[in-house]
């Protein structure tokens, strides 16, 4: 999977790494079928019924959201290092 292994040791380099968009490829997938998922079940009935008003579409932007970071933060867990001791 071409490049170099990403990793980190400071929460500031973590977060670059995320607000860069470094975590995209892994964490894209997962929101797209959890948030998918997650909207059909919770919203599915509204958005059927054609009555989404402004809420549905937040809670919808959430199902994808919540699970971006998730996938995110398990990106980056598997990538940290501690920081040198000294």
């Amino acid at each position: 999977m071409g490049g170099p292994v990403v990793t980190w040791s400071r929460t500031g380099e973590g977060l670059l790494l995320l607000l860069r968009g470094r975590t995209v490829r892994t964490a894209a997938p997962v929101s797209a079928v959890v948030g998918t998922v997650l909207s059909a079940v919770n919203q599915g009935e509204i958005l059927l019924g054609g009555v989404a008003g402004p809420a549905t579409w937040v809670r919808i932007g959430v199902n994808y959201l919540v699970p971006f970071l998730v996938a995110s933060y398990g990106f980056l867990s598997a990538r940290r290092v501690p920081p040198a001791a000294g």
